[in-house]
């Protein structure tokens, strides 16, 4: 139940084959909604298709807890897909976007919360200080990337930035104003502008599973990311039509 003097926070969570880490997930999401004892909290998992047991879970925390909602996609869409579906749905004054397990920390929202309702910010979104745990190939791409886009687009895409954040509800609405097919959101949160302040932290290991973006997953986000906030793309292939 929601209380008119209260502000009220929706927690967006993006699922896909987690039933292993979603009971730890709750336990510690619940504790921090606790701590933050200015606010009532809904949260609104998204369930990307998964194949085994998550959809059951969360069917089970919408029964024994009324602030759980959950939506479940008929089939695995992608990530990007799943946050814009929370965004769209989400109810409340502030937006969260987390991962269930658990490498960015629920209890960071404590402090962000701060930064968002003390400091005046429209947006407080964490940022990792280091990719330490992280395969060395991947690593390489992704600071090869940040360097390549960052130099052919007018959009600063910060390194290390991660889709853990708290927003207000105005930024939240110019996000779903934007109504690209092929969506990259960490180039979206940029595009948008508003009052925004990176939280740095040290990212946690998984808790339970693997990773759900493998190699050619993450090389077709970073080529969305590329087509949608550089034109260079297309003035190349133009200049090469008019050679031909």
């Amino acid at each position: 139940m929601f209380y008119e003097d209260k502000k009220l926070i929706s927690i967006v969570i993006p699922c896909y084959c987690e039933e292993d880490a979603l009971p730890a997930f709750w336990e510690e999401i619940n504790k921090t909604s606790q701590n933050i004892s200015q606010a009532d909290f809904e949260f609104l998992f998204v369930d990307d298709g998964s194949n085994d047991n998550t959809v059951n879970i969360l069917r089970k925390l919408a029964h024994e807890d009324k602030r759980v909602r959950y939506i479940s996609f008929s089939r695995n869409f992608g990530k990007e897909a799943a946050m814009y579906a929370g965004l769209k749905n989400a109810k409340c004054d502030y937006i969260a976007i987390m991962d269930a397990d658990l490498q960015d920390p629920p209890r960071l929202l404590i402090d962000m919360y701060k930064g968002i309702t003390e400091e005046g910010y429209d947006c407080v979104a964490l940022r990792r200080t280091t990719r330490k745990g992280e395969p060395v190939v991947r690593s390489f791409f992704a600071n090869c990337y940040y360097k390549l886009i960052n130099k052919i687009s007018d959009t600063e895409i910060v390194d290390g930035a991660r889709d853990y954040r708290l927003m207000t509800r105005q930024m939240v609405n110019s996000i779903l104003e934007l109504k690209e097919h092929n969506r990259f959101s960490k180039g979206i949160f940029s595009w948008v502008g508003f009052k925004q302040i990176p939280f740095e932290y040290e990212r946690q290991e998984r808790f339970a599973g693997e990773t759900k973006y493998p190699l050619k997953k993450m090389l077709k986000l970073a080529s969305d990311g590329i087509i949608s906030f550089s034109t260079k793309p297309l003035k190349i292939l133009q200049r090469g039509s008019e050679i031909v």
